[in-house]
């Protein structure tokens, strides 16, 4: 006991040494960040005041110099200020603000007890995963507990480890879905939160999402938004997340890749596959990420040319896949040297696939940004990479001079008919081989026809103007499947056409005459003597002119023979409509077909029907409505008892019949064999009754098996077997 003391003492000061020591190394860095300063040659992730594990783990993960936007982001972060951010993608925004997340942590010595302290909100599954693997390796040395919170995920598995989280990585929907419905996740001490791709958070329809989700956040945080492009709706999700921020641009001279080399091809519709195709083809030891419209078209495409054998390997990647089956191709085109990906627009942004030489859009995106975000997959940070652009000849104008707005530098190339090779026949041939192929094939059709009439743009992109025969022939169809919102588009040009020419349908002086549907009637003249009538009524002369009478007789009258006879409801009706009327379906939807009238006849033997209508004064002279209807329902309570009794009378009266006719035939039977129906063999057991039925007694059976219980066979004695038997060898 006397030498533990000792022990136990230095111990206490040890810690208390280790305490003081870690705090003045936090005042330093504090007061380093607040002093800190970089020149114009200062790249080095060494010249930060960063904590020793931050700068072991930049240091394992291989992450020595800054790029621009790190080198005005992470100062200005590390102070504690918000930060919004713009800079063109593959510039190196994740580690701007994974830093300061791990050193705004590191300072107050966060630890699990604490809960949550950073929160990073990425708008796609693979960008949040991309992240999070960041995290590790740079975060490796410090120790938070960090967690990655995705759709397609088991709900309970996260719920059960979300409050030990330090530092959580989330989509949009799922994180309100743990803010909702998962008890216990505080996130009252937050810390640093993380809005990452911001302007494509509120592209995807996350706006409600997202307010919702800064609704449950502490204000006192300090908040980090980083996004490609500045839009309206960033500037107001800016101003209302973010307290005095300090904008950072990074490169903003161009939003492009220094080391990017532009390209675009005008491709009629029908060849697109075709130079698809040719092009993979001829860039075989290349990795090539290759953008469409729509999820069909990239099942399609895939799944064809697949089966053409390009001579590299194939990927697919698009919203409709499963969580597990998209981190998977994620995964493996990463790791691919030489690939090609068909990818919708979800691989658009923030996603660094490694060493991409290739990106080619297929089809045109849908904005200029798009148009950025696509060709930012191919020459990230230092490296070189190209971007090959197929145009229509309709789209070529309103694209060019779209993306020389951004001076965007683009060089036309075209392709050489000689090395183009054809697919369409053997496309034919594998859709008339796979029935689901060839429904694939028009859900790829129809997708692509309907994103180009949802485009905006509705002068460069025309889905009216598009060859959709030839383009179907090109995909295999032996037609062209028939689009509702293409066919009423060029309805409407056609009628405006019909206009335009007309000049007495364009004239000002005279509008139009509304044709109801009682002229379209008295129009059919072989229908009913009554257009004659209403013609000679539209045409009636004028009255000549008097010279010496001041008042004209309008009408004199006169006396009429009889009265008109009405006529029916249905004389103004054509054959057509008549016959029409009297068609199954319409008696069905009047309710005269299926259901029958109910007539019953009273005493006199006069029909009626079976339910009257009373009217109000003879109801209320019969008493008060409570007392009627307790005096129908015993009224009803003694018929229903009168009618069981009536129902038990016949259901014996069955019985007995029935019993009766059974002894009948036993008396029968015995007469005929001399032996009776019911009896036993030698060996005293019970012989095989015969089940006979009599005429009209198969309903009476179970309704016998009912009501009664099945009564025993009654055994005879030892005397009456031996007289049974004697009898059976007389016989």
């Amino acid at each position: 006991m006397v030498g533990r003391r000792p022990m136990q003492a230095r111990t206490r000061a040890s810690r208390e040494r280790k305490r003081q020591a870690d705090q003045r190394e936090i005042s330093d860095l504090q007061q380093a960040c607040e002093t800190l300063e970089l020149g114009p040659e200062d790249r080095a992730f060494s010249l930060l005041p960063l904590s020793p594990r931050t700068r072991q783990g930049l240091k394992r993960a291989g992450f020595l110099d800054m790029t621009p936007i790190q080198k005005e982001a992470v100062p200005i972060a590390l102070r504690g200020r918000d930060v919004l951010g713009a800079a063109r993608t593959g510039s190196g925004k994740t580690l701007a603000f994974l830093i300061p997340v791990l050193e705004q942590l590191y300072k107050q010595r966060w630890s699990n007890a604490d809960g949550l302290g950073a929160l990073v909100i990425s708008p796609t599954r693979e960008l949040a995963m991309q992240i999070f693997d960041v995290l590790r390796s740079i975060g490796g040395q410090h120790t938070f507990s960090a967690g990655l919170v995705i759709g397609g995920k088991d709900l309970k598995h996260e719920q059960d480890r979300l409050r030990k989280m330090n530092i959580l990585i989330a989509t949009p929907g799922r994180l309100l879905q743990h803010l909702d419905q998962t008890v216990g996740f505080d996130v009252s001490n937050l810390q640093v939160l993380v809005l990452d791709e911001a302007d494509r958070i509120l592209d995807m329809g996350f706006a409600r999402t997202l307010n919702a989700i800064l609704e449950h956040l502490p204000s006192t945080r300090q908040s980090l938004l980083f996004s490609a492009t500045q839009t309206r709706r960033v500037k107001d999700l800016a101003r209302l997340s973010l307290r005095d921020p300090a904008y950072v641009a990074g490169e903003a001279a161009s939003l492009m890749p220094q080391h990017l080399e532009q390209f675009y091809m005008v491709v009629e519709l029908p060849r697109k596959l075709d130079v698809l195709f040719s092009f993979l083809r001829t860039h075989t030891q290349c990795k090539i990420l290759v953008f469409m419209s729509s999820c069909r078209q990239v099942q399609f495409v895939h799944e064809v040319f697949c089966k053409l054998r390009p001579g590299l390997s194939l990927m697919a990647l698009h919203g409709k896949q499963k969580q597990i089956r998209r981190l998977k191709i994620f995964d493996d085109f990463r790791r691919s040297q030489h690939a090609a990906l068909f990818a919708t627009d979800i691989a658009a942004r923030g996603l660094d696939f490694p060493a991409v030489d290739w990106v080619v859009q297929v089809d045109a995106p849908e904005s200029r940004d798009t148009y950025i975000h696509r060709v930012g997959r191919t020459a990230r940070y230092h490296a070189h990479g190209k971007a090959l652009l197929f145009v229509l000849p309709s789209e070529e104008q309103g694209m060019l001079s779209a993306l020389r707005e951004v001076d965007v530098p683009i060089t036309d190339i075209k392709a050489r008919d000689t090395k183009i090779q054809h697919t369409a026949p053997q496309l034919q041939a594998f859709l008339f081989q796979d029935a689901e192929l060839k429904h694939l094939a028009q859900k790829a059709f129809i997708s692509y026809v309907r994103s180009v009439h949802l485009h905006k743009d509705k002068t460069t992109f025309n889905a009216v103007a598009l060859p959709l025969p030839e383009f179907a022939a090109s995909l295999g169809l032996p037609n062209a499947p028939k689009i509702k919102v293409v066919q009423e588009a060029r309805a409407r040009a056609a009628a405006a056409a019909a206009a335009a020419a007309d000049p007495e349908s364009s004239s000002e002086d005279e509008s139009p005459r509304v044709r109801t549907k009682h002229d379209r009637l008295f129009g059919r003249t072989n229908q009913t003597v009554l257009s004659d009538h209403y013609a000679a009524l539209l045409d009636q002369p004028e009255p000549e002119d008097d010279d010496g009478d001041l008042l004209t007789l309008a009408r004199a009258d006169h006396e009429l023979d009889e009265a008109p006879e009405p006529e029916p409801p249905s004389s103004h009706l054509s054959r057509r409509q008549l016959q029409r009327g009297t068609s199954k379906k319409a008696m069905a939807s009047a309710g005269l077909r299926g259901s029958g009238n109910r007539v019953v006849f009273d005493d006199e033997g006069m029909p009626r029907s079976m339910y009257e209508i009373q009217d109000e004064a003879a109801f209320r002279a019969q008493g008060d409505v409570r007392t009627q209807i307790h005096e129908h329902e015993q009224a009803e309570r003694q018929r229903m008892a009168e009618a069981d009794v009536l129902d038990k009378d016949r259901a014996k009266q069955k019985r007995q019949e029935k019993r009766r006719r059974m002894k009948e035939m036993e008396r029968l039977l015995a007469e005929k064999h001399g032996v009776r129906a019911r009896a036993e063999d030698d060996y005293g057991n019970e012989a095989e009754v015969l089940d006979l039925v009599l005429p009209g007694e198969e309903d009476d059976e179970e309704e016998e098996e009912e009501d009664e219980a099945p009564r025993k066979r009654a055994k005879t004695d030892l005397a009456s077997q031996e007289d049974m038997a004697l009898r059976l060898l007389g016989a």
